[in-house]
């Protein structure tokens, strides 16, 4: 029998509280159903026996309290909702509890913006993450010793889970069944909630809002410069004698300012304004292309799928059918 922990902190997402539990429970009864015996014990873990949540809109009942649950064999971190330094701070008397756990041999996944309550416990340093794409830019501001991995759905990694952003967690959550179970089980849970298992990106839903959360100002209007002209072809030695300073610094300062190196932030500046065009507009993709200061077609297409996973066509009919029809 394998015991699932599924944390409910103050300031969780009820869903993401509600969405594991029914899915183990599933689980077990799709494998009675196949004449086997039931596989996971699932329980709501709370440090209050009643846990209010989105001011008072839900109340959780946990199941045990956390000094009532002794070993584990896998703890859920569910997302978390408004301020995340506020919410670290209401639930800091968990950390513990998830560390200690740990230690005796339980496994962790973070579900979403979970990965802000699971980094706070020091066991993601050093370590990859995942979390939602939106506020990648806040996570790494305030843990900068994990590593995250732009746009990836699922990281692994010392018995520590996490998922990309919102209802990428099913896909966590299907990983892990089918590491307890086996395949056959896992895509039988697939159907049966209707979940693509073939999904390994979060990279085509991400838009692209570049780091300013820091103290470097030449480097911020550096940053504004290439925004406002991201139809312009530029270079990074121009870029740097704009901003009267030399190309080795300036190169230095922007990846750690940014988080990205210059050409790296210009061709996903480009991109971002790509598919904003592909969105909403009727333009074909070669006029799309010159617009945002391409003018190879091939290195478009495989900037374009290297940073949205898609190539221009999928994508512009992933999000604009009239266009695509009339294509």
């Amino acid at each position: 029998m394998k015991h699932i922990s599924i944390l409910v902190p103050e300031t969780a997402v009820p869903q993401a509280i509600c969405d594991p539990r029914y899915l183990f429970s599933a689980v077990n009864q799709f494998l009675q159903a196949a004449g086997k015996p039931a596989l996971f014990d699932v329980h709501l873990v709370g440090e209050a026996r009643e846990v209010k949540l989105l001011n008072g809109q839900f109340t959780v009942h946990a199941d045990r309290l956390l000094h009532e649950v002794e070993k584990t064999d896998l703890i859920i971190i569910p997302a978390l909702s408004g301020d995340f330094g506020e919410a670290i701070e209401k639930n800091r008397r968990l950390l513990p509890w998830i560390v200690r756990q740990h230690e005796r041999g339980a496994e962790v996944a973070s579900l979403c913006v979970g990965a802000f309550l699971l980094a706070s416990t020091g066991l993601l340093d050093g370590k990859k993450c995942s979390t939602h794409w939106l506020f990648g830019n806040e996570f790494r501001h305030m843990f900068p010793g994990v590593e995250l991995v732009d746009g990836s759905i699922i990281t692994e990694e010392g018995r520590i889970y996490s998922s990309g952003g919102a209802n990428s967690y099913w896909n966590l959550l299907l990983y892990l069944v089918e590491k307890y179970t086996d395949r056959a089980t896992a895509i039988l849970a697939s159907k049966f909630f209707e979940i693509d298992m073939s999904r390994n990106s979060q990279s085509a839903f991400m838009m692209f809002q570049g780091q300013k959360k820091h103290a470097d100002e030449e480097i911020r209007q550096a940053q504004q410069f290439i925004e406002e002209n991201y139809a312009g072809k530029f270079m990074v030695d121009e870029l740097a004698e704009r901003f009267a300073v030399g190309r080795r610094s300036f190169e230095r300062r922007f990846k750690a300012a940014t988080n990205n190196t210059v050409i790296e932030y210009i061709q996903r500046v480009k991109i971002e304004a790509a598919k904003r065009s592909f969105e909403i507009t009727r333009k074909n993709i070669n006029e799309v292309m010159y617009e945002v200061g391409y003018s190879d077609t091939k290195a478009f297409r495989d900037v374009f799928k290297k940073i949205t996973g898609l190539s221009p066509v999928e994508y512009r009919g992933k999000y604009n059918k009239q266009a695509a029809a009339v294509s």
